[in-house]
């Protein structure tokens, strides 16, 4: 029977979350009335997820269970589950319970209003101060690739097309996200208010760093703002660099002296040693980058999966 939706949700550390989600989706699923599967990928986060989901698997053929063989991080995780899908819409949340399953009928019919994706924005933030801002930082790390107002509708609650993945099929590099894969492939973009309920058990698996350190990825993997803010940088100051030296010059010429004074000397090498640290810091992050891409690193790589051992390989090759 052809798949209608592929539902994939990243695991991390939830294993005691997996049955009421399991149980949700399909139910809401199943008023939906079209053929689903769920996809769990599992991100090695220590715990019993596995086993869950293995269990999971086993009494509903609609579950496919994908194990990585270690730790890669949420987006990633989506690739390789976006990779194996067999539906002609996939739609993402987390394992958290935040996105209400029951709201996925009202992602699908925005989609049928001529959008290749929507997203599920939320009402009202429910994370704390630190995590909401640091939410806001990644949003605007988006927005050069995506958009002022498409970023600010960003959720980890998405439906898109499953076409939209040929153009990013070939994409091999370590550093990944799931947003900005998209808007290789399409610019219609679209959004609907969602609630979001609280986390129900445990703590989130992204911390103030994890996100910061998720936005710098995304400037630096996915844009070249950063080389164009050095650019800028060197130039203004180069151009106080050449206004000094005209003061210098125009006062040893009217005065006869000099500028005194070792601070001013010393302040004025703080300013431009800091900025060259700081593009040749951007200038690394790049050669980074450019670097890993050399090597050839796999976004992701496959430890198990609860597919038939018969089509275990081709579960892999679709995923890697």
């Amino acid at each position: 029977m052809s798949i209608d939706i592929s539902t994939i949700v990243p695991v991390y550390r939830s294993q005691a979350m997996l049955p009421e989600l399991h149980r949700r989706l399909v139910g809401a699923l199943e008023q939906i009335g079209r053929p689903f599967e769920i996809i769990l990928v599992e991100d090695c986060g220590g715990d019993d997820s596995w086993s869950v989901i293995e269990q999971l698997a086993a009494a509903d053929p609609r579950v496919l269970g994908l194990r990585l063989a270690r730790n890669y991080g949420q987006h990633n995780a989506l690739l390789c589950g976006i990779r194996a899908a067999r539906g002609e819409l996939v739609v993402t949340l987390d394992d958290d319970l935040q996105n209400p399953p029951e709201e996925i009928h009202r992602l699908l019919a925005r989609l049928d209003e001529g959008y290749d994706v929507v997203y599920g924005s939320p009402q009202a933030e429910t994370h704390g101060f630190l995590r909401d801002q640091a939410s806001r930082i990644t949003k605007l790390a988006l927005q050069g690739a995506m958009g002022v107002e498409s970023a600010s509708k960003v959720s980890a609650f998405r439906v898109f097309r499953a076409r939209l993945r040929e153009a990013f099929s070939a994409y091999r590099s370590p550093s990944v996200n799931i947003d900005v894969l998209l808007t290789w492939g399409t610019t219609r973009f679209g959004s609907v208010l969602v609630r979001q309920d609280e986390r129900a058990v445990g703590d989130s698996g992204y911390t103030l760093r994890k996100l910061i350190n998720h936005a710098i990825n995304m400037m630096t993997g996915f844009s070249v703002l950063p080389l164009q803010v050095a650019s800028v940088l060197g130039l203004a100051f180069g151009s106080m660099g050449f206004l000094v030296l005209l003061y210098v010059l125009l006062r040893y010429l009217v005065d006869g002296s000099a500028v005194p004074g070792f601070p001013f000397l010393a302040s004025i090498i703080a300013i431009f040693s800091g900025v060259q640290l700081f593009a040749l810091g951007i200038f690394g992050e790049y050669l980074a980058r450019m670097h890993f891409r050399s090597m050839e690193r796999p976004p992701y790589a496959l430890r198990s999966s609860t597919a038939a051992q018969c089509d275990t390989e081709t579960v892999h090759d679709q995923c890697c």
